[in-house]
């Protein structure tokens, strides 16, 4: 079989236009309160209640009448008689009199009567009574009704990754189950004669899957429901019938090899033939033998076999269609710093870089633009920079921005 080289190369920000045009977010389900941490609300959350649905105490101390404290001091206390004590859950039942108070603790009801509360530490406590030794105003260490939430309000907005003092807050609102929505499933092919499966050890020509492993964090990072890993012989009807399979079962199928232009590099062929393929190579260095098709409307992301690439075409692209599925942002997942460079990166006019980089001393050190295969330059790397089409790169000193791996 003759081998050709790639008809065309997609501009980066062409394939994330695709990716963002034909790929929107899944339906909603409902999940259980406890099962919702880290899961992405697909509807607005609306309060059903007040918080507090009562008057409280934010002080554990003495419920009064404010105007009974005016002019207290250490020097010149008030005393009051104590008519009652007000627990969490147990009212006192008492009315506050003039002179009067009610023992109370933090999250107790504020008993009728009482418009303040004295703290413990501002009372020298007796048998019946209580000296106040500073004044307090109305309203002072008190909760009011619906001071944290109202009811009818928002109080979190459809979109959002729930993080677990949301799931708290939420909790405390009555919420039992929450619509979020649906985590995409992923199916992963791995593809190539020469694969031995991962955790064997290397042995004669062959080389062990590092890509499914790697695949299989970065689907569960970027919330997907990741399959197990298929290995796929290199042959056209084998890989034809694994892809037909996988997407009649998942949301988003990745393809780990057989995406280039050499002779067992089926993939393009087989969704050009029996699907859509309108990605097949992309402007980038490495990753440039990436691909983008649809088997039934279902996503077929192909990665590059090369390691390095390979994470580079996930983090690109098949990452984005997996967040955007799953109702996350669509951008980048890592935490971003700007840091001047301390060498310079030199980059090609009309291609996207991805370059490898560390920190050292507060400035970025680029560890290598090629070597698609060296899978132990991104261990090395604290992270990546993005060098895009129209530069031809940053000179040293200059401040880039640096993705944290």
């Amino acid at each position: 079989m003759r081998m050709r080289g790639f008809r065309e190369r997609k501009d980066v920000e062409d394939v994330w236009t695709l990716i963002d045009e034909r790929i929107q977010h899944m339906n909603p389900e409902s999940v259980q309160l406890l099962e919702a941490a880290g899961r992405v609300l697909a509807r607005d959350a609306v309060s059903a209640v007040d918080v507090p649905a009562f008057t409280r105490s934010a002080m554990d101390g003495y419920a009064v009448r404010a105007e009974d404290t005016f002019g207290a001091t250490p020097d010149d206390p008030r005393p009051l008689r104590v008519l009652g004590e007000s627990m969490p859950a147990r009212p006192a039942g008492v009315f506050v009199s003039p002179e009067g108070c009610v023992r109370i603790m933090t999250g107790a009801p504020l008993p009728d009567g009482a418009d303040a509360v004295v703290p413990v530490e501002s009372t020298v406590p007796g048998d019946e009574t209580v000296q106040v030794t500073a004044a307090v105003p109305p309203k002072k260490h008190v909760g009011h009704v619906g001071e944290d939430v109202r009811k009818g309000s928002v109080v979190l907005k459809a979109g959002r990754r729930l993080r677990p003092q949301d799931v708290g807050l939420l909790s405390s609102l009555g919420f039992a189950q929450l619509f979020v929505v649906q985590r995409p499933r992923v199916a992963t092919l791995i593809t190539g004669n020469e694969i031995l499966p991962p955790g064997s050890m290397p042995q004669g020509h062959s080389i062990v899957d590092a890509n499914s492993p790697m695949l299989a964090a970065l689907i569960e990072r970027d919330g997907g429901l990741g399959q197990p890993p298929v290995p796929v012989k290199d042959e056209r009807a084998t890989l034809a019938a694994a892809l037909a399979d996988a997407a009649a079962q998942a949301d988003v199928v990745l393809v780990s090899g057989s995406s280039s232009v050499g002779a067992e590099d089926h993939a393009p062929a087989i969704l050009r033939e029996k699907g859509d393929l309108p990605v097949h190579g992309v402007a980038m260095r490495p990753s440039s033998p990436a691909g983008l098709g649809f088997w039934d409307g279902i996503p077929v992301f192909l990665l590059p076999g090369n390691p390095v690439s390979c994470l580079c075409a996930y983090d690109f692209f098949a990452g984005r269609a997996i967040r955007r599925l799953g109702g996350r942002p669509k951008g980048w997942p890592h935490v971003a710093l700007q840091l001047p460079l301390k060498r310079k990166i030199v980059s090609a006019l009309g291609r996207t870089d991805y370059v490898r980089v560390r920190i050292e001393d507060a400035a970025i050190v680029p560890l290598a633009i090629s070597g698609a295969s060296i899978l132990s330059s991104t261990t090395r790397a604290h992270g990546f920079v993005i060098v895009r089409k129209d530069s031809e790169g940053h000179a040293e000193g200059t401040a880039v921005t640096v993705h944290l791996y």
